[in-house]
Parts: C-alpha cells; sequence; structure tokens
C-alpha cells in the first residue's frame, strides 16, 4: 500500500456477526450523515449509490472462518482519480477469540501525471473505535487519548514491550505548571488529530511522570514533550531510545498543524509497510460483481451489464497499476536497507576498531578504569527527532548559516528513512567543529581533509560521504547548475547566490537520496552557508 494511504488494522473480542453487524450499520450511517449520499440498503454485489459512486459489497463464511467487506469507490470525473474507501470485518478459526477490522482510504490517481493526495483520517475510523472494543496487541486503542495516572504505568510498560503490538504508541508529557485537560484539549488534541487509528494514544500526567521515566530511563518523555514509541521497545538498551523520536514542546507549540504532520508520518509509512495480519492476508481480493438489472427489454439489460463490465476492467488495471508502483517502491526501500546494512556495518567495525585503539592506549598508561567505564549520556547531544526539530535546533550551531528553503528541508519528514535526521544532525555537528577551527585558523584543507584528519574532540563523519566538486556534467548543464546556485547574503557574493556543489551524502538508496550542499565563506564573513538540505538535485542519475 502507498503510504499516502490511511490504513488501520485493529482487533476486538467482540464476536464476528456481533461486529459485522455494527460495521454495516456504521457504514450505512457514515454514507448517509458523512458522505451525503441517499443509501436506504446496503445489498451484496454492487450498489450506485450515486453519480460516479459504487459501493461493493461482499459477505463469505465457511469453515475456516468468515468476513464482510464494503468498498467505496468515489470517482468523479473532475478529479481524475477515484478515494477508495475498504472496511473488512475478519474472523479465522486459525485466530479464535478475535475479529480483525481493516480499514483503508486510498487516492488513485487516473494517471501518473496527477499528483498523490494523502488521505487524511476518516470519521469512520472514529466511529469503529468508538462502538467496538479494539485492541493492538494488549493495548487498547480509543478515538481519543487516555491519561496516564501513577497506577496505570506497570500496565503502560508491558503495552510498550508487548511483542505482538503492531501500532506505534505515542506519549504526550504535561508540562510543569499546566493543567493536563487544558494541554489536552488545546495541544494534544490537534497534534494527535490523524493518529487516530494509526497508534496508542496516552497523556502522561505529572504524577505519573517520575514512575514512567524511571522505568523507561533510557525512552524518557517529560516538559511538553511528545514521544513515539515504535513496537519492541527494549527498556534496558540505551541504544534503542533512538528508534523512538521525541518531538519537543516548543515544536509542538510552534506549529501544531505542521507538528500533526510530522508525529504522523512514521505510523503512516509503519502502516503501509507492515505485512498484514494472517487472517486478512488471506483474504481474497474482491471481485465485485454487477447487480442485475431488473427493468428494461433485453437489450437495455445487454448495454448495461457491459457498462458495468467495462468499469470492473478499468477497476482492475487501476488495481494492477496500484500494484505495480507498489513493487517499485519496495525495490527502492530494499536498495535503500542494502545501502543502509552495508554503511551502518562499515561505520559499526571502524567505530569498534577505534574504540579497542584508544582502550588499549589507555591501558598501556594504567588508566584500566577508565578504559571501560561506561559512558554517561550527554543531554546536549540528544538527536533531534524530525527535520521539522532539527530546523528549530539550528541556532545551536553559530559558525553555520541556513539560507535554504525550510519548507523543503521539513519536507522530508514525510518520507524520511530511520538514520537520516541523525546523518544529517551529526553532519552539522561536524561542520560547525570545522567551521569554528577555520575562523580561528586551526584547520587546514576543506572538510573532507578536515573528516580524514579528524582533530581530537571533534566529532566525526565519513569523508567518504563528502564530495568537494559536481561533476564537469553538472556544471555544464545550465539547469542542473542553477538547481545548485543558492542563496546567500550579499556579503558573500553581490548577486545574493552562489554555486553550492560541496555537498554531504545523508541518504540514499530511494528515489530521494537527501544533500546537504554547503558553501564555506570562513575566511571571509566568518561563516559557513548551508543552502539546501533536501531531496538529491537533478544529475545524469536522477533525471
Amino acid at each position: 500500500m502507498d503510504a499516502s494511504a490511511y490504513r488501520m488494522v485493529v482487533w476486538t473480542e467482540q464476536d464476528y456477526v456481533t461486529a459485522a453487524a455494527t460495521a454495516d450499520r456504521l457504514v450505512a450511517e457514515w454514507l448517509t450523515d458523512a458522505k451525503g449520499y441517499p443509501v436506504t440498503a446496503l445489498h451484496d454485489g454492487r450498489n450506485e449509490i450515486a453519480e460516479h459512486v459504487t459501493l461493493d459489497r461482499d459477505t463469505d463464511s465457511g469453515q475456516q472462518g468468515a468476513h464482510s467487506r464494503w468498498r467505496l469507490r468515489e470517482s468523479p470525473p473532475a478529479l481524475r482519480a477515484t478515494w477508495q474507501s475498504t472496511l473488512i470485518v475478519r474472523t479465522d478459526m486459525a485466530d479464535p477469540g478475535r475479529t480483525w477490522v481493516q480499514l483503508d482510504v486510498e487516492h488513485r490517481p487516473d494517471s501518473a501525471e496527477i499528483p498523490q493526495i494523502r488521505a487524511s483520517k476518516p470519521r469512520l475510523a472514529d466511529a469503529i473505535l468508538d462502538a467496538l472494543d479494539t485492541h493492538s496487541g494488549i493495548a487498547e486503542i480509543r478515538a481519543r487519548a487516555s491519561f496516564i495516572y501513577a497506577g496505570d504505568v506497570k500496565e503502560v510498560i508491558e503495552e510498550l514491550t508487548d511483542r505482538e503490538r503492531r501500532l506505534p504508541i505515542v506519549v504526550a508529557s504535561v508540562p510543569y505548571g499546566t493543567d493536563a485537560d487544558e494541554w489536552l484539549e488545546k495541544v494534544v488534541d490537534r497534534a494527535f488529530t490523524q493518529l487516530v487509528g494509526r497508534a496508542v494514544l496516552y497523556v502522561l500526567t505529572r504524577e505519573a511522570q517520575a514512575a514512567f521515566n524511571k522505568a523507561l530511563e533510557h525512552h524518557p518523555v517529560f516538559g511538553g514533550g511528545i514521544r513515539t514509541y515504535m513496537p519492541r521497545v527494549d527498556p534496558a538498551w540505551a541504544a534503542d531510545g533512538q528508534r523512538h523520536p521525541v518531538m519537543s514542546r516548543a515544536t509542538v507549540e510552534a506549529d501544531p498543524v505542521r507538528a500533526a504532520t510530522v508525529l504522523t508520518a512514521l505510523p503512516r509509512n509503519q502502516a503501509a509497510r507492515m505485512p498484514l495480519p494472517q487472517p486478512l492476508a488471506r483474504l481474497h481480493a474482491q471481485r465485485p460483481r454487477p447487480r442485475s438489472t431488473e427493468h428494461g427489454d433485453e437489450i437495455a439489460r445487454l448495454r448495461a451489464d457491459h457498462e458495468s463490465l467495462i468499469a470492473l476492467l478499468d477497476e482492475a488495471a487501476e488495481a494492477e497499476a496500484a500494484r505495480y508502483k507498489q513493487v517499485r517502491e519496495l525495490q527502492h526501500d530494499l536498495a535503500d536497507a542494502n545501502w543502509l546494512a552495508e554503511e551502518f556495518y562499515a561505520e559499526r567495525r571502524a567505530a569498534q576498531q577505534q574504540v579497542r585503539a584508544l582502550q588499549l592506549r589507555l591501558q598501556q598508561v594504567g588508566a584500566y578504569e577508565a578504559a571501560f567505564a561506561p559512558v554517561e549520556e550527554d543531554e546536549s547531544e540528544a538527536l533531534p527527532g524530525s527535520f521539522t526539530e532539527l530546523h528549530a535546533r539550528l541556532h545551536q550551531f553559530p559558525t553555520l548559516l541556513f539560507t535554504g528553503d525550510p519548507k523543503v528541508m521539513t519536507g522530508l519528514d514525510d518520507r524520511s528513512k530511520p538514520n537520516w535526521v541523525n546523518v544529517c544532525w551529526e553532519a552539522l555537528q561536524a561542520l560547525e567543529d570545522f567551521a569554528a577551527a577555520s575562523v580561528a585558523g586551526r584547520a587546514r584543507g576543506d572538510f573532507r581533509s578536515w573528516c580524514q584528519d579528524l582533530p581530537s574532540g571533534c566529532h566525526p563523519f565519513p569523508a567518504g560521504k563528502v564530495l568537494m566538486k559536481e561533476s564537469d556534467t553538472v556544471w555544464r548543464n545550465l539547469s542542473w547548475r542553477k538547481e545548485r546556485t543558492l542563496p546567500v547574503p550579499r556579503a558573500v557574493d553581490p548577486s545574493g547566490a552562489v554555486y553550492m556543489e560541496a555537498h554531504l551524502r545523508i541518504g540514499g538508496g530511494s528515489t530521494i537520496s537527501p544533500r546537504l550542499h554547503f558553501f564555506d565563506d570562513t575566511a571571509n564573513t566568518g561563516l559557513l552557508y548551508i543552502g539546501h538540505i533536501g531531496p538529491h538535485l537533478t544529475n545524469t542519475r536522477t533525471s
């Protein structure tokens, strides 16, 4: 499924018959009240409920299980696309005691030239969560955030570490001196608006904060921050904390709408990429059939059947195109994962070799305790949880000046891979060390030379990711050169822009492959300028 879609997958202890009947009622109410379609009854087969609007309904039961499925397709010609909403209620004899519920909303353009629109949470999701007692693992799923009180901490920790949990758990902390109900209404509800059905939502009260953070010393959340806990939290592993991003209070309050978009990105991508549970994965594809025409002569009935079959063929072609697109994206993801694995292995091996060499030197001078003492975490070195937060913290680098487009940089949050923010932050730390040393006259050569022969105490960055020049092909192409001619103050260049060919590889293996382009002017204005943090600019490989 495309990451722009909305997907909710939960289960309920209610029996299949009760859950399916409830879903049938909720679908009818949603179509009538929220969509405005005149629906009186839902029949199996294809229901033409309005012009260019169809509802396909199918049910089946047998020895292996049962299912009910509803699929709404809205295809106004002016949109040149179809909005498709699918609800499935499924029980499987191989998974007794649970009834699975899946809700998908997808935007399917008629052609590649039409931009894909991100699906928002439908009202039907709220109605389902309110009507059914739904779960992800042992965690309950609700349409609104629940409070964590002191007596709830142990239970929530069990939910966080539950191996069967599929959905992220998002926990918002309450700032000191702020009323929890007021914080929920004014800030948290707005930030959580698109997370309903995609995550377990909590608000951590002040009275529960100490116990919660004591149990999760490597994964804390406090001060009005919001933390997203991905599945399989390991409270005892400090490094695991980096898998669970934190959004600061300042980021949330600065732009709640943008904060909601950033918070939704990770759960949305998780839902799109995670395999369905076996009871849902085993369910056969829907094969809509036209309902028989009861009125008119034989010619009219044949013509109506012909039009219905043509529509079904169009839908089959559309589904095939969607699957082809999904395969291409998965291939890009696989390439990206392979690239990251190779990079992580190389960096890990280099770091281990360096640690062993340093430990050996310490032992040689008799500092045995220092050689093997645990490293205390430095809060000032905390990694940002998103590119939006990274942008808000650029002031921490006094010798760097970002002159690029903030929207391009923060837009990476919608498509970011797991380590892109971390790599970008490490690049900024290394650039700051280099720029400060250049201003002080302690740096020799360019940034790549600096990374190859790093002074003691400075932040490292792999020299292999540093390219100080673009190819001649890029320089000769006027359009590509213009892309890399980026803004700077007129004190740097009277034109207000310079050609920034020096760049760092922040990510790779995907269609985005983000880059950081910079211009070193420390010898004149005393600053290093960053003109672009965003998708790879056009070259022979991207064009």
